[in-house]
């Protein structure tokens, strides 16, 4: 089974999935918990070209590629394999992010962006995807308060921006209400993590 989570900046997908792994573990399922843009050694190396700060000349069409060659990597090298042997993948972001950020984000024409990602997804694709509600105000400022103080190019870009990237992750759950469950990230850590579990031990009882 291949889970995703996706949502804003500062939405708490890293804790959930920390969460759910722990959990899926303890049931005896084989879980692997990776990160986009990143989790090889190649994607970790865009990652770093992607998020710098430094990067203001990046061109949407040049991130948008960036963003999918260090997917092709992660799929070939880490997902399908963990897959084909029965496991369970946890991702922090996949192909959704592509729509919501260069597509509705950007404004990258969505016909383009659907042929690029079916090549480098190797036309692998989630089984659950999890989305973290919040106001974008609301996450960025989690995020400016965290403890890493990580703060990267993509989250430097207008509020007026993040708040299409969040409008399109609402369009792309609405369009597959069956793939997505959308949680309000405001709620508590707990809460959202057993209505998390909730889902999955459903799901993998009908697998």
């Amino acid at each position: 089974m291949f889970i995703t989570f996706e949502g804003p900046e500062g939405s708490g997908k890293t804790t959930q999935i920390q969460r759910l792994t722990t959990w899926l573990q303890k049931q005896g399922y084989a879980v692997l918990a990776t990160r986009e843009p990143g989790g090889t050694p190649i994607g970790d190396a865009v990652r770093a070209i992607l998020l710098d700060k430094k990067n203001t000349a990046m061109t949407s069409r040049a991130e948008v590629l960036l963003f999918s060659a260090a997917r092709a990597q992660l799929v070939e090298e880490v997902i399908k394999p963990f897959l084909e042997k029965g496991g369970i993948v946890l991702s922090d972001r996949f192909a959704d992010s592509t729509f919501a950020y260069q597509g509705y984000g950007r404004g990258l024409n969505r016909d383009d962006l659907r042929r690029i990602t079916a090549f480098a997804t190797h036309s692998v694709w989630p089984n659950m995807t999890i989305y973290l509600d919040l106001p974008v105000e609301i996450g960025l400022r989690r995020k400016s308060n965290g403890a890493t103080k990580e703060w990267n190019r993509m989250e430097e870009e207008t509020l007026a921006y993040h708040r299409r990237v969040r409008d399109g992750y609402l369009a792309l759950a609405a369009q597959e209400p069956k793939r997505w469950l959308l949680l309000d990230g405001t709620q508590g850590i707990d809460h959202i993590a057993a209505q998390i579990r909730q889902r999955v031990a459903s799901a993998l009882a009908e697998s």
